[in-house]
């Protein structure tokens, strides 16, 4: 559910320290903006600082239920340019520019990455707190871990979830500059379930966010 990732514990008093509150994010590709998630090897951001996953192609060392195994190679089996590697070094970079761009108020790129519904409801929820003069300053701190955790395929539907465990810093200021909540020094423990979701048939690479959760 989109009201899930909207909530994402926005007033760090939720949170409980980590022990990396003041570590340095890594350097995101000299500041340029990501590509949308797409299979091709060369627009995969490079990632160092999260385990992440890797999906070889026995899908049994990947700890998944006989179905997501089913859904995987059924994805594979219909588009042959699907790489499951790719595909999760993808969603990792993902999450990062989706979390920065919604709380930048950045819609232009949450348009590029996110389906109608999740888009519109973030939308709504930066129009309220651009109304109620609130400016959140959070920060991706380092995402611990992402991996696959769930595979679908509804010909000509694929669907993927992942799971990203993160360490988020948040804090809020009003319109004056205040801080009405959160704090930098304490970060909150995220565990996200996100959907990305692709048309094989539509001639594009690139999948879309359609559903976060909380794990």
């Amino acid at each position: 559910m989109v009201a899930a990732f909207l909530g994402l514990r926005l007033y760090s008093v939720l949170g409980k320290r980590t022990g990396h509150e003041q570590e340095q994010l890594p350097r995101q590709m000299d500041e340029e903006r990501r590509p949308p998630i797409q299979q091709a090897e060369e627009i995969i951001p490079a990632r160092t600082p999260a385990k992440i996953v890797k999906a070889e192609d026995d899908l049994e060392q990947q700890n998944l239920d006989i179905l997501s195994q089913s859904g995987l190679r059924s994805i594979m089996n219909a588009d042959k340019n699907f790489n499951l590697l790719h595909f999760a070094e993808g969603a990792h970079g993902a999450y990062d520019v989706i979390l920065k761009a919604f709380w930048q108020g950045d819609k232009a790129s949450l348009r590029e990455y996110c389906d109608d519904s999740v888009y519109n409801e973030m939308s709504m929820a930066i129009d309220m707190r651009d109304e109620a003069g609130e400016v959140l300053e959070n920060k991706l701190i380092r995402i611990e871990e992402s991996r696959i955790v769930e595979a679908t395929f509804n010909h000509p539907i694929a669907q993927i979830k992942m799971q990203f465990k993160s360490d988020i810093s948040a804090l809020v200021k009003n319109k004056e500059g205040e801080i009405i909540g959160g704090s930098l020094s304490d970060a909150v423990q995220a565990n996200d379930i996100w959907t990305f979701e692709r048309n094989i048939k539509n001639g594009t690479p690139n999948w879309t966010l359609v559903e976060t959760d909380i794990a």
